[in-house]
C-alpha cells in the first residue's frame, strides 16, 4: 500500500517573516509541503500557474492584487485548486467576500498554530473550515439578506471595474489610472460611473469606504 501524495501548498503573504513561520508549521506536518511562496497577489497567481499546487493559502492585505482578488482569479483560471484565507482580520465582511471569491476556509493568524493544519486537511477533504464565530455570522447574514436583499456585491463587477475601484480607493487620479492600465481617462471615468451606479454609491469617499469594507485595500 502506497502513501497518498503530499498536499502541495502555495503560501502567499507580503511579510517574509510570516511566510517563514507559517511554512515551519506546514512543513512540519506529514502529508503537507509548501512548494511555492509569493509576496503579493499577482505573484501568487503566477506561482500557482507555474507550480500547480493543490492548495493556496492567501493573506488578504497584499500589494498589487489582494488575497481576495487572487482567490477570484485562481478560481477562474485554476479551477482544481483549493483556497484558504489566512488573515489577521476577524471581520465578517472579509469572511463573506472570501467565500464569494471561492475560498473553502478562513483562518485567523492569531490562532494559526492551532487551526491552520486542520483547515488545510479539512479543505483537502472537501469540507469548509469556519473560524470561531463564523456560524453566528452566517446566520446573521442570512437573516439580513432575507430582510434587505443582496445588492452591492463585488460579484456584480467586472475584473476591470474591480481594478479601477482599487486604484480609485488608493487615491489615484483618472489620468494616473489611465496610465497604469494603458487606457484613456475617458474610459476610466466611464468605469467609475458604472461603479457608482452598480454599487449604489455617490462619490470617491463612498467608493473608498466600500473598498475597505470588502478587503480591496487596507483601512
Amino acid at each position: 500500500m502506497t502513501d497518498s501524495p503530499a498536499t502541495r501548498i502555495l503560501l502567499a503573504d507580503d511579510h517574509a517573516l510570516v511566510r517563514r513561520g507559517v511554512r515551519l508549521i506546514l512543513d512540519a506536518e506529514p502529508g503537507l509541503t509548501v512548494v511555492a511562496e509569493a509576496g503579493d497577489g499577482a505573484e501568487a497567481v503566477a506561482r500557482a500557474r507555474e507550480h500547480r499546487p493543490d492548495l493556496a493559502v492567501l493573506d488578504i492585505a497584499m500589494p498589487r492584487l489582494t488575497g481576495l482578488q487572487a482567490a477570484r482569479e485562481l478560481s477562474r483560471t485554476c479551477p482544481g485548486i483549493r483556497i484558504l484565507i489566512l488573515t489577521m482580520y476577524d471581520n465578517e465582511q472579509y469572511f463573506f467576500e472570501a467565500l464569494g471569491a471561492g475560498a473553502a476556509g478562513y483562518v485567523l493568524k492569531s490562532v494559526a498554530d492551532r487551526d491552520l493544519v486542520e483547515a488545510c486537511r479539512a479543505t483537502m477533504r472537501g469540507e469548509p473550515f469556519l473560524y470561531p464565530g463564523a456560524v453566528r455570522a452566517l446566520i446573521r447574514d442570512h437573516l439580513d439578506r432575507a430582510r434587505q436583499g443582496d445588492a452591492g456585491s463585488l460579484r456584480s463587477l467586472t475584473g476591470r471595474e474591480e481594478e479601477i475601484l482599487k486604484l480609485v480607493a488608493e487615491g489615484h487620479t483618472s489620468q494616473e489610472i489611465a496610465d497604469l492600465l494603458v487606457i484613456s481617462p475617458k474610459t476610466v471615468e466611464r468605469h467609475r460611473a458604472n461603479l457608482l451606479r452598480k454599487l449604489g454609491l455617490r462619490d470617491r469617499v463612498e467608493l473608498t469606504r466600500y473598498a475597505i469594507r470588502v478587503g480591496l485595500i487596507e483601512p
